[in-house]
């Protein structure tokens, strides 16, 4: 690598608590073979003090760099404001590569940035794909991936999502994994966390837009009578990191934990209709079964039974994706 290599710099955009999971590995990793600088950038997406700022300390990432403090808003707005203040720092530091993790506003909006300034950009987890554009992750992640100079991917089924949408194969990367709300439907979930409890203790860390929710329903959405349905306040990643890999089953909506339940090999029901990470399903512990209360015991009491599917740890799951992005990073901008 020529020498004028180590002075490249590389941006790490993060805005959402799976960014500062995924990131963390990708900059110890970087950071270990010492040739590129590197900035962490955060966006303030996620701006609560529990969902953002604990995981920093929690995952040994040092304190940003630079906040662009975009804080909430429609995703027009979030969109803009992070473009309009990444555009500055961009401008004033001119990174040779930035790189964005997963499929949130804060992702897409660094992305358009990168392209319009062409500036070289990464897209950790590229190629996923829900088939669901009324999901606005999923508009996300189909353009970043569009404007994408290196798709770095934690599947094989996602390498031929992207390959089926016509990009190029010197643009994929087969890297692996790098983590090794309606009134009506939230009701019924809580009726079967309810269900739940009577057969296992469950503890549900609250997520502070579901707590308003509870607080403002006016008494459409009760909580169930349990003495075994606990509510806490949201967790650090490592103190939640804990609590899932002891646990029995797994119950979310969120596709970063359907992938840590998977590497922990604890059963897990996704909550939604659908997954952009179909590889939990396929080789993995997950299970996609819905919002209806009845599937979502139905699927438990399997679980709790002895009964649950078996899964594997995909391919390439091996706590070593940080240092394949490490390398792609450095050879890519040893070319530049």
């Amino acid at each position: 690598m020529s020498s004028s290599a180590a002075m490249r710099v590389v941006f790490h955009v993060v805005g959402a608590r799976p960014n500062f999971i995924k990131v963390a590995p990708i900059y110890r990793a970087i950071a270990e073979r010492g040739v590129l600088r590197q900035r962490l950038i955060h966006t303030g997406q996620h701006y609560d003090a529990q969902m953002s700022g604990v995981f920093f300390s929690d995952l040994r990432l040092p304190t940003p760099d630079v906040h662009l403090g975009a804080g909430s808003g429609s995703h027009a707005e979030q969109t803009g404001k992070v473009m309009m203040e990444l555009e500055k720092v961009c401008a004033s530091e001119k990174p040779d590569l930035i790189s964005v993790v997963g499929d949130v506003n804060s992702t897409l909006a660094a992305a358009l940035v990168a392209a319009k300034a062409q500036i070289t950009l990464a897209h950790v987890e590229a190629g996923l794909r829900s088939r669901d554009r009324s999901m606005p992750e999923e508009i996300n992640r189909i353009l970043t991936d569009r404007l994408a100079d290196l798709l770095l991917t934690p599947s094989p089924d996602a390498d031929e999502n992207l390959r089926s949408e016509g990009v190029e194969e010197g643009r994929i990367f087969f890297v692996g994994n790098v983590m090794i709300d309606e009134p009506a439907i939230f009701g019924g979930l809580l009726e079967a966390l309810g269900e739940i409890s009577r057969l296992i203790p469950v503890i549900f860390p609250v997520h502070p837009r579901t707590r308003k929710m509870l607080c403002e329903a006016n008494g459409n959405i009760r909580l169930p009578a349990s003495a075994n349905l606990r509510l806490v306040e949201p967790m650090g990643y490592l103190e939640f990191l804990s609590l899932t890999s002891q646990a029995r089953l797994i119950l979310t909506d969120s596709g970063g934990l359907q992938e840590e339940a998977t590497a922990l090999d604890v059963p897990c029901l996704t909550l939604r209709e659908n997954t952009e990470r179909p590889i939990t399903v396929t080789e993995g512990t997950n299970v996609v079964v819905g919002t209806r209360p009845e599937r979502i015991i139905e699927e438990a009491q399997k679980v709790l039974t002895g009964r649950a599917k078996q899964g594997r740890i995909p391919e390439r799951w091996d706590g070593r994706a940080g240092r394949r992005i490490a390398e792609v990073f450095a050879n890519a901008l040893g070319r530049l």
